[in-house]
C-alpha cells in the first residue's frame, strides 16, 4: 500500500510540473541553447583547423626568407674589402708610393724609384717590415693566379684576377708558393718578400699593385675598402692626370736626376725610350704584369 501510494504522489507531482505554465519555454530555451553550443564548438574547430593550414605556407616562407638571406650574405661576403698583402699588417709599412698626380710634392718624391741613374714613377706601393727582416706576403683578395714569372728586374712576380675585372700584382718575392691556374682566398700565403734589381733602396720588400682593365690605383686608397671603391677613384685619377701632347703622349718636364728638384707635375714619358740610357743594363717591360713603372726622367 505504501509503495502504490508513493507512485500515486509522485505521478501528482509530474502533472502538476507539466500544468506549469513555464515549462515548455524553458525546455525550448534549453535544447536551444544546447544547439547554439554544438554550432559554435563546430565553428570553433573549423577555424582552428583553417588557422593551421593557413600556418604552414607562412612557415615555409620563413625558410624561404631565411634561404634567401643566406644567398644575400654569401653575396656580400663575395665583396671583400682589399687587404695588406702581408700577415702582420702592423709590422709592414710603406716605403715608396704610389705615383699620384694629385699628391704633395714630397709624397711624389717618395713615389719615385731611381734605377740607373733615372728615376721611374711608382704604379703600386714597396712594404717592408720595420726590422727589414722576410716576411711572408699573402693574398689581398681571393681570385685566381693567372700569372707567376720570374723577372730579371722585379724578381718572381704574381697576378692574381679578382672580380670586376680587378687584377692584383706581386713584385720582388724570394719565394713563391702557388702556381697558375691556382684558386686563392684572401690571406692565403702566396710566398715570401725578397729583394729585385729595379727596387733595391726598398731592400726586402713585396711591391703591390692593383689594376683594372690595366690602369692602376692607389693601394692606399683602396686598403679596407671594397672593389666598388676603384671605380671612384678611376674618376678622380682621371680628373687628376696631365693632359696629352700632340704624340699622344703626357708631356714631359725639364729634364733632371734629383727627385727634390722637380715640379709637382711629373709625366709620364715615351715608353718606347731606353730607361736605362745604356745597352748593358735590362730595360722594365711595358707589357709585362710586373711593368710597375713608367720612365721619369
Amino acid at each position: 500500500m505504501r509503495e502504490e501510494g508513493k507512485k500515486s504522489v509522485s505521478k501528482l507531482k509530474f502533472k502538476r510540473l507539466m500544468r506549469k505554465k513555464w515549462l515548455y519555454p524553458a525546455l525550448y530555451l534549453s535544447v536551444a541553447a544546447l544547439v547554439l553550443v554544438g554550432v559554435f564548438w563546430y565553428q570553433q574547430g573549423a577555424n582552428d583547423l583553417e588557422n593551421q593550414i593557413a600556418e604552414k605556407p607562412e612557415v615555409q616562407n620563413e625558410f624561404t626568407t631565411y634561404e634567401n638571406e643566406q644567398d644575400s650574405v654569401a653575396v656580400m661576403e663575395q665583396d671583400e674589402n682589399l687587404k695588406m698583402p702581408v700577415a702582420d699588417e702592423k709590422a709592414a709599412s710603406i716605403v715608396t708610393k704610389f705615383y699620384d698626380y694629385n699628391a704633395s710634392e714630397k709624397d711624389q718624391e717618395t713615389a719615385l724609384v731611381l734605377y740607373n741613374n733615372k728615376y721611374y714613377q711608382s704604379e703600386g706601393v714597396d712594404i717592408t717590415r720595420e726590422d727589414g727582416e722576410a716576411f711572408e706576403v699573402t693574398a689581398a683578395l681571393s681570385g685566381t693566379v693567372t700569372e707567376v714569372k720570374e723577372d730579371p728586374l722585379y724578381g718572381n712576380v704574381i697576378e692574381i684576377t679578382h672580380d670586376k675585372d680587378v687584377t692584383t700584382v706581386y713584385a720582388s718575392l724570394d719565394n713563391v708558393d702557388v702556381q697558375a691556374g691556382a684558386e686563392v682566398s684572401q690571406g692565403d700565403a702566396l710566398g715570401t718578400a725578397g729583394r729585385n734589381s729595379f727596387g733595391q733602396a726598398s731592400g726586402v720588400h713585396v711591391h703591390f699593385e692593383v689594376r683594372k682593365d690595366g690602369q692602376p690605383f692607389n693601394p692606399e686608397n683602396l686598403f679596407g675598402q671594397p672593389l666598388s671603391k676603384i671605380d671612384e677613384e678611376a674618376e678622380k685619377q682621371s680628373e687628376g692626370k696631365p693632359e696629352k701632347g700632340e704624340n699622344g703622349q703626357n708631356n714631359p718636364p725639364a729634364e733632371t736626376n734629383e727627385p727634390a728638384e722637380e715640379s709637382t707635375d711629373h709625366y709620364e714619358m715615351d715608353v718606347e725610350e731606353d730607361p736605362t740610357g745604356s745597352d748593358g743594363e735590362e730595360k722594365p717591360d711595358e707589357d709585362s704584369a710586373s711593368s710597375i713603372s713608367t720612365t721619369q726622367t
